[in-house]
Formats: structure tokens, sequence, C-alpha cells
């Protein structure tokens, strides 16, 4: 008996010390083993609805297969399975982050309307022999596996129904169509699903470590005896105390938004995204304070768009800070071994800023039952002249020969004010300015004044939007105008009589309604003595209302640009 408690205590001890093989049960830090690595010696807070991964895993009903075992080959019919992982990290601690996973089938593989797998008999692309030969259109039919069953048993097996750690499936009215068994796994725990081609999971992050963070996902799919490993993926995302954004800048006469060269005397537009998917801050006070780093001075407001104008040309540097209050329980402050900020009333005046950040242990939901964050922004940018913009000065019909009598030529001379252009760009549209007719563009030599002459060809008569582009390395200015293109031969001589001959019309026109109005009202006598003098000019004032609307269909709001009036040539 002595000897026999000696050779058992000595077994142990080399069970113990790895020298001998133990045969043990796989817990789920045994299978999921791709985030390790981000979770060791780091305490995590318990994630709501997951479980530890010291559980014990089912190895025999979700067998698992390390990264290059020859099973992996066949466990997918027609080829291999991938998952998509993403998430919408980084992640404002206290907030959701939410992880999306897709599965992508091999190619002229889809799944129906049933979540059976079947072959696209439409995916061919050149290849028309691909399915044919297949002796079903489905890869899997899972539909036709539990048609005639109920949910307790479905297969050979009646505890089949259950996760890894052999929990039971929770009840779905479409639980025929879930298929797939989703394991995710992150921080030492895991949360498992069942779905179909794709499935969604969020976590809250207050207790969550800041930094980078691993999240993976096992897939396994629907087999007659067992679940079968079908991929895995893994994925990094981020969680930090600074609130994430990023800033648009735009500004008028801008020809290249990301190179960050601007023009000076020109507002540039500072448009401020906060990156809160899951609306953590909907109900904050935030305010944004910006230094735009050329000795303006701070600025705060309470709207995430701003403007600034720069005097000077140079390199600057604008800075953003964005100050967030988030409404928070209130309670006792929790002791921590951090450095903490003394329990205090929190009272919020509407446009207060404060430039100090704190965290969750630098300033806890105290009495005031708001937390502080901040987003800080910096970025460089530099201001140069540009082209500020440019004027139609005049315009000049070119008499053309006898044989091209279908063609009229103007001279459109332009003067623009700051840079000498490089290249003239000029559009030619409907007269709404919205349906292009030709574009052209060439490069202009501009020696000491920004004046040059640009001549194009109108094909037809009629009235045309032409719309004049000048621009240098950094910088575009644009101006329109209208023109009318006279009839037959397009001469400044025979435009100009029809455009008379059309007034006298209108002319002649106008007097006969007057009369015909006068005559009208004059019959009419109303009580009121002002309603009688009134209505004769108010009938002149539509109508020359309407007589505008036909010549000038376009508007200031659907063609902003034409600020010039309209050139009869």
């Amino acid at each position: 008996m002595k000897w026999a408690f000696l050779l058992i205590s000595l077994g142990y001890l080399l069970i113990a010390d790895g020298v001998l093989p133990a045969v043990a049960t796989k817990q789920f830090q045994d299978v999921m083993t791709r985030g390790r690595a981000f979770s060791h010696n780091r305490y995590h807070g318990r994630l709501k609805d997951w479980s530890s991964d010291h559980n014990k895993w089912n190895d025999k009903l979700y067998p698992h297969w390390e990264e290059g075992d020859p099973r992996w080959n066949n466990c997918w019919k027609g080829g291999k399975v991938v998952a998509s992982l993403t998430s919408d990290s980084p992640a404002l601690v206290g907030s959701n982050v939410t992880f999306s996973v897709t599965l992508k089938f091999p190619r002229c593989q889809r799944e129906d309307n049933d979540s059976n797998i079947v072959y696209d008999r439409k995916c061919l692309n050149g290849s028309s022999n691909y399915t044919e030969g297949l002796p079903d259109q489905y890869v899997y039919n899972w539909t036709e596996w539990i048609d005639n069953c109920g949910w307790g048993n479905c297969t050979h097996n009646n505890s089949h129904n259950v996760f890894p750690d052999g929990k039971p499936f929770p009840y779905h009215h479409d639980w025929r169509r879930r298929n797939f068994i989703y394991v995710f796994h992150t921080l030492g725990q895991y949360f498992q699903k069942t779905g179909g081609s794709s499935a969604i999971v969020s976590i809250n992050t207050t207790n969550i470590t800041l930094g980078k963070q691993m999240m993976e996902v096992s897939i396994y799919r629907r087999g007659y005896r067992s679940y079968v490993p079908v991929t895995a993926a893994s994925i990094i995302y981020v969680v930090t105390d600074k609130i994430p954004l990023y800033v648009n800048m735009t500004q008028k006469n801008d020809r290249n938004v990301s190179d960050h060269i601007f023009i000076k005397d020109i507002a540039i537009t500072f448009e401020v995204k906060l990156h809160d998917p899951s609306h953590y801050l909907n109900s904050s006070n935030v305010s944004y304070q910006w230094n735009y780093g050329d000795g303006s001075g701070l600025f705060v407001s309470n709207n995430s768009v701003s403007t600034h104008t720069y005097k000077l040309q140079g390199n600057f540097s604008p800075e953003l800070l964005v100050q967030a209050f988030i409404p928070a329980p209130c309670g006792p402050v929790t002791p921590s071994p951090l450095p903490t900020t003394p329990a205090m009333t929190t009272q919020l005046p509407p446009n207060m800023t404060t430039p100090t950040s704190y965290s969750l242990t630098d300033l806890p939901p105290v009495e005031g039952c708001h937390i502080s964050r901040t987003g800080p922004y910096k970025t460089s940018l530099s201001i140069v002249e540009g082209i500020l913009g440019i004027n139609i000065i005049q315009m000049t019909s070119i008499q053309v020969a006898a044989t091209e009598v279908e063609n009229s030529m103007v001279d459109f001379v332009v003067t623009c004010q700051g840079s000498l252009p490089t290249d003239a760009c000029t559009m030619i549209a409907d007269p709404t300015c919205q349906v292009l007719q030709s574009e052209a563009c060439n490069p202009v030599d501009v020696a000491d004044e920004c004046l040059l002459t640009i001549r194009r060809t109108f094909n037809e008569s009629g009235i045309y939007c032409v719309n004049i582009t000048l621009g240098d390395a950094t910088s575009l200015a644009l101006t329109s105008t209208l023109v009318s293109i006279g009839g037959a031969g397009g001469s400044f001589s025979r435009t100009a009589e029809g455009v008379l001959i059309a007034c006298g019309f209108l002319v002649v026109f106008a007097v006969c309604l007057t009369f015909f109005l006068y005559k009208r009202y004059k019959e009419y006598k109303p009580i009121e003595k002002g309603k009688e003098q009134e209505a004769p000019s108010e009938g002149l004032k539509v109508y020359f209302n309407n007589v505008k609307a036909v010549l000038f269909p376009a508007n200031n709001e659907k063609d902003p640009l034409l600020k010039s009036k309209t050139g009869i040539v």
C-alpha cells in the first residue's frame, strides 16, 4: 500500500510537471486561441451575456481542428468558405462596438430563401459547363434534413441542438433557417449564437481596458451527427478615452480638397464629424474649441460646422478640442488605486468648455451626473494667393465667311483677381445650365495682368449658358452668363436687328395689353377707389413677370453661377 501510494503521488507530480500526458476536457480558451495574447495578464470586467472561456468545450459535437489540418480541405463542398469580420471601431469607452461577420461562399454558390446553400445556375461567366452534371441543385439541403422532425428531435442525437458549452439553442420562429453556429471570443469570454450566412454582435466597452483588443469568431455548419468547422476570422478593435473624430475642410475655388492647400481671403469651412455609431453622445453637451493658428484667438461654439478666413499667406496649424459632457448615473465614488478627482456637482453653462481631458478613473460618475470626454485634433495647411474671382467684361461677335453661315464665333474678354491662371475651360450648356452641350479647355499664358480673350464657336442660333473657368495649380474660379445667338448668318448686326424687332413686338403687345386691361377695369368699377387704381398695375405686373419667366427660365436657386447680365450678340 505504501508503494502504491508513492507511485500514485509520483504520477500526479509528473502530470503536473508535464512529463506525462494527461487526458483533459478541452476548454474554450484551448479552442479560441487567436486572442490569447491580447487578454493575457489583463483584467477585464464581465461582458453582459458573455461567459468565461474556462468553460468546457464539447469537442465531440464541435470538433476542433488546428490550422493546417487536412480535414479543412473537405469541410465544404466545392471549395472554401471565407468569413469577412468587420467592426465599427474605434469606440469611445462607455459606448458599444459592433461586429459583423458575413460568409462568402465558393464561386457559383449562394444561400436561398430557406437558408439552404444552392448552386447558382446563372453564375457562368464563360464557364458554361461549370454547373452541368451536378446531381442536385443543392450544395447543402438542410430543409430536407429537418423537414420531418420537430424542434426537440431533428437529428440522430436528441442533444444535437446545443452549443459547444452544452447550453440549448434558444428557440426562434425561423430556427430551421439557422444552420450556422457562431462562437465569438474576446477578453477571455465567449458568446454563442445561431444564424444564417451572417451574424452581428455588440459589446459595451465600459469595463474594457483602453487600447487594442482582438475579436475572433469560429463558424460551424450543421452536420448529420455533429457540427463541422467551416472557417474562422479575427479582427483588431480599439477602445479609447478620446472622442474619435475627423474634420472635412472645404473652400470655394479650391482645386484639390485633399492637398490641404487653400486660398487667402476666401472662407474655409471646417466640418467636424464625430465617430459615434452607437449614438453614445446623442444626449451629451458637446462644444468645439478652435484655434486656427494665425493669432486670431480661440473660438468656442456648440456648432460642429465653423468657417475661418486666413488673411495672410503661409503655413498654419489649426487645432481643435471637442469636449462632451455625457450624462451618467449618479452614485458614490468608487475607490480606485489611481488618482481620482474629488466628488463635486457639475453645472454646465451652454457654451462651457474645459481644455483638460479626464478619463473614467480621473472623473468618476459622482454627484453632478456627468462624465467629461475630450477629442483633440490638429492638422497643417498652406495658404496661397490663388484666383479669387473672374468677370466677363466684354462679349464681341466675330464675322465669319459666307461658307460658314451656320457658325457664330464670340470673343469673351475675361479678367480675374488674385494669382494668374494657367488654364481656361469653357462649358456651353442649355439655357438652364443643366444640360452640357460642349466643353473645351486650353492652357493660357498670362504675363503680368489677368486679362485674356476666349473665342468660342456656336453652331446654331438660340440661347446658351456659357460657363468660363480659370485655374492654376491650387485654385479654380468660375463665372457664367447667358448668350443669345441670332438667326442665319449669326452676325452681330443681324442678331441685334432681330432682337430689336422682337423687342418692338413686345412693346406693341404690351401697349395692346395695357389698353385691354384699362378697358376691362374701366368697365368694372369696384366700390373702393384704391382697388380701382391698383388693378391695372397688378395686371401689368403679372404679365411682365410671366414674360420674364419665359425669357429667363433659369433662376438663382437652380443656377447660382449666373451673376452677369445676358449678353446679346
